[in-house]
């Protein structure tokens, strides 16, 4: 391997065009390949990302002699398959989230990973930024008091996707949960630094008359952790962008409005508020929260850190949402 870690990103969705640009422009990695089941698709991508190989298969990157790591933007339907192929080539897999579609799938991709010692790392990309970590110290050091309750929601107005997008689709991994769900049901799990034992759902559905086969459009769900504390969340297709967290103890609460992208990319900020209604503003600025991705993947695949505290997180995170999704089908409060 040269001294940069030399990438091959499988298929050319949208969150791939977002993620590339980071990935050439770290000082630790450069892209040398593109691969589609549409080699017409994977050239096009290289051009305008300016790549300079292209694909027409899958395949091709992942016995490819040249390159040591692949980005998987793929539906979530398809992590699993990838990863476990990516992990017997012996390619480092920085993999979008969620994870995978269920708990069995995810760790089936992380014994892989294991087993094969290459580092895994899911695509979540502000748990890697400085407000992130700074968020947490808080969290953890008794600056708003014992933690009592945490409560999130991350939504957004599904009208403006195309009908065939793949958040609709269950067959692919979609649904509001796996997609932005996710971030709170991790978030909450973090900053708990737990999992909870029970969990309770309520969706409302794709197709309400056959719900067996259809994505949750928008989900409300509570999560019981030990010592009477708390998480809720919201997520959706069905309400305005809003992307916000309370971390609530019993001397302050952490508010933050855009915790899983800033609004504003050159202002990253959180308030404290006090028992007064006293509020403070802390601003940690931080590179793009997709470069600060990268960064620390490359950083793992360096230090060799195949197994790291991310993959847990990432286990644990997808077990809450198969609760969750348990529950919201079945309409009873389910154990995790």
């Amino acid at each position: 391997m040269n001294n940069k870690l030399r990438f091959g990103i499988l298929g050319t969705a949208r969150i791939a065009k977002s993620v590339t640009p980071h990935l050439q422009a770290s000082g630790a990695a450069e892209v040398v390949a593109v691969g589609s089941r549409d080699k017409g698709r994977a050239q096009k991508f290289a051009d305008e990302m300016q790549i300079p190989q292209a694909f027409g298969s899958y395949a091709e990157i992942l016995h490819h002699p040249d390159i040591d790591a692949v980005y998987i933007p793929l539906p979530a339907s398809l992590h699993c398959e990838y990863a476990l192929q990516a992990a017997a080539a012996g390619k480092h897999i920085l993999c979008e989230k969620p994870l995978a579609v269920s708990a069995e799938q995810a760790k089936e991709m992380i014994d892989a990973a294991q087993r094969h010692q290459i580092v895994l790392l899911d695509g979540t990309m502000w748990y890697h930024t400085s407000r992130a970590r700074e968020m947490k110290t808080l969290a953890e050091n008794g600056s708003v008091g014992e933690l009592r309750q945490i409560t999130s929601a991350f939504t957004f107005p599904g009208n403006v996707l195309a009908a065939d997008n793949v958040r609709f689709s269950k067959p692919l991994g979609g649904g509001s949960l796996l997609d932005v769900g996710w971030y709170c049901v991790g978030a909450s799990l973090w900053m708990f630094n737990d999992v909870p034992e029970r969990v309770f759902a309520a969706a409302q559905w794709q197709n309400p008359e056959n719900i067996s086969d259809s994505v949750d459009m928008h989900m409300n769900g509570l999560m019981w952790f030990s010592g009477d504390r708390v998480a809720s969340f919201e997520s959706g297709f069905t309400a305005i962008r809003r992307r916000w967290i309370e971390i609530a103890g019993s001397q302050a609460a952490l508010v933050c409005d855009d915790f899983t992208r800033p609004w504003n990319p050159e202002k990253p900020r959180f308030w404290i508020h006090d028992a007064n209604g006293v509020s403070h503003q802390q601003v940690y600025e931080h590179p793009p929260i997709e470069r600060c991705l990268v960064e620390a993947f490359c950083d793992l695949v360096r230090e060799r850190k195949i197994e790291h505290p991310w993959l847990t997180l990432s286990l644990n995170t997808q077990r809450v949402c198969d609760a969750l999704m348990r529950s919201a089908r079945s309409g009873s409060v389910e154990n995790v």
